[in-house]
């Protein structure tokens, strides 16, 4: 059994809105979902298991992205303190420390989260690595870390650049750069629609929102991420050939007693085919 999504907002003192959906029923246990790379609140994941599991999964527009009012000067820390905000907003109460899965770029969002202590249990799903972390940038090629080099030496200028971007160029660009088994699941009748839709969010209002995530993804993290106290489990597919050049493994050794779950039997679509057993991971089952 799956439910349909409940649709949120939630306004905050200095007059922004934030917008949202909720999957699962009301009364579950909340589990926070920071998706990925110009997606909003149409991506989800492990709808089948959240009735069984007594799951409530809580997804939010990032400012700037499908419903939610744009930010000026958006901040990693600030953008965690959003999320934090709407948490709130939805459950009627501070409900935090929560579960978070973090997903793709999302992953620095709730890498914040976990730093401010508001993270029961973080999982990183497939995490888009820090491209400008010394030991990351020596394993990638030049034109790999071009336009992170641009985005850290002159943000506006990568800003332009991404500015460019569309819907359908993340589409092309994500499917084409994907192994064979990830391209015929996120083509699929069943993925790929909502991905559409998601991705509409992901670039609404010009783009903007999405801008700033990957500018922000793309330049030095400046998070201390030996500062996390939380369990974190840093989950690859061992067919994922976008997300980092080795499979989260200098990720997860910078984060004091972070586990990593490398799947043989999956690739960067591992949210969503092992859903089930992600959504257990962030509730410790």
């Amino acid at each position: 059994m799956e439910f349909e999504p409940q649709h949120h907002r939630v306004s905050l003192p200095d007059g922004r809105a934030l917008a949202g959906s909720s999957w699962g029923p009301k009364d579950g246990e909340p589990v926070l979902f920071v998706a990925g790379a110009a997606t909003g609140k149409s991506m989800a994941f492990g709808e089948d298991a959240l009735v069984e599991m007594g799951v409530q999964l809580i997804t939010m527009d990032r400012p700037g992205i499908g419903d939610s009012s744009p930010a000026d000067e958006r901040t990693i820390e600030s953008t965690a303190a959003d999320y934090l905000a709407f948490v709130a907003g939805v459950l009627g109460s501070d409900a935090s420390p929560l579960p978070v899965v973090a997903n793709s770029q999302g992953a620095i969002f709730g890498l914040a989260l976990a730093l401010t202590g508001s993270a029961e249990r973080l999982v990183l799903a497939s995490p888009a690595d820090e491209l400008q972390h010394p030991d990351i940038h020596a394993l990638l090629p030049p034109e790999a870390t071009a336009l992170s080099d641009l985005a850290e030496a002159t943000p506006g200028e990568a800003a332009a650049v991404l500015a460019g971007f569309t819907a359908q160029a993340m589409e092309e660009m994500v499917l084409g750069g994907s192994h064979e088994s990830d391209r015929a699941f996120y083509s699929s009748p069943t993925f790929l629609p909502r991905y559409r839709n998601a991705l509409a969010e992901g670039f609404a209002n010009a783009g903007a929102g999405y801008v700033q995530d990957t500018v922000l993804a793309m330049r030095t993290w400046g998070l201390d991420l030996h500062r996390i106290a939380c369990p974190v489990q840093v989950w690859f597919g061992a067919h994922d050939l976008s997300h980092s050049p080795d499979h989260g493994a200098t990720l997860a050794a910078r984060i004091p007693g972070a586990t990593r779950k490398l799947r043989e039997d999956a690739g960067g679509a591992l949210l969503w085919t092992h859903g089930r057993e992600v959504l257990a991971a962030a509730l410790a089952r």
